[in-house]
């Protein structure tokens, strides 16, 4: 049995053990990376600018909706008309309960009526007188008797002629009044239906109205909001083209490098030629064995 390099072979010490630490710095490529600097930079310049936001606004009453309210504050829309019916309405009541003017509907020829019942009645006295005369009866109570019964008889027809045309006159002029009554309600009547028709063609004017200006006024409504929205978008715009250009950034290709630096553990060197040697002498060890 052969010793390499003599004396008695012995097991290698342990390595020594040291801790350590790595650090690993990844990096854009050259122009790639100031670009981005750049924008970062300029990004932040932009963000520092204040943006002014509009403020919101409410359109103004249209035309139409003020033409509206001017005739809503119009008041009494029909209230002549209507006044005008309830004095009908008063004079309707007046009439009913005024005395009947009997007089305004007696017969004019009722005087002419009378005067031919005297004259024939003045007739047949003298016709009687003339008689009595002629029989020597003239004053006595026979024709005395004859002579009150002409009278009552020229007073009863006197008496029916006037009656009959009290009569006919008393309703003409009930009639008359009655008429006037029921024309004084139908007219009150009319005027007030007409009052409130006036008074609701107004309402439906004013709602026409209303409807059609809101319509006016949505519209500029839209139109302030429009015009919101634009200055809005312009005053993010430079925020969406720096946002365009980040993306082209970000799609840009990279390289990688890397820049380490260690602390690793280290061998003895003594140590190291030692298990060297003994190596050596193993193998020589095994290979006089085999050929001894």
């Amino acid at each position: 049995m052969f010793l390499f390099g003599g004396g008695k072979s012995s097991p290698a010490p342990a390595p020594a053990s040291s801790s350590g630490t790595q650090t690993t710095i990844s990096r854009e490529a050259p122009g790639v990376e100031s670009r981005k600097l750049a924008l970062y930079d300029e990004a932040i310049e932009l963000a520092k600018q204040p943006i002014e936001i509009p403020e919101y606004q409410v359109a103004d009453l249209s035309p139409l909706q003020q033409k509206a309210l001017t005739q809503a504050e119009i008041t009494g829309v029909g209230q002549p008309t209507a006044t005008a019916g309830i004095g009908s309405f008063l004079q309707a009541s007046e009439t009913a309960g005024s005395p009947l003017n009997i007089d305004a509907f007696m017969n004019p020829y009722e005087s002419y009526v009378i005067g031919e019942i005297n004259r024939q009645a003045q007739m047949a006295q003298n016709q009687l007188a003339s008689e009595a005369i002629q029989s020597g009866a003239f004053g006595g109570g026979r024709e005395g008797v004859q002579r009150a019964e002409m009278e009552r008889r020229r007073l009863g027809l006197i008496g029916e002629a006037r009656a009959s045309g009290f009569s006919a006159a008393q309703q003409m002029a009930s009639g008359e009044r009655a008429f006037q009554t029921e024309a004084d309600l139908n007219v009150g009547q009319s005027l007030l239906d007409a009052g409130q028709t006036q008074q609701g063609m107004a309402q439906q004017d004013i709602g026409q109205l209303g409807q059609a200006g809101q319509v006016q006024r949505g519209v500029a409504q839209e139109a302030l909001a429009a015009e919101r929205a634009t200055a809005i978008e312009r005053a993010y715009e430079p925020f969406q083209r720096m946002e365009f250009a980040k993306g082209i950034m970000t799609a840009l290709p990279t390289t990688a490098s890397q820049v380490t630096q260690a602390a690793a553990p280290r061998v003895n060197p003594f140590a190291q030629a030692v298990g060297a040697g003994v190596t050596a002498a193993k193998g020589f060890d095994l290979f006089g064995q085999k050929y001894m």
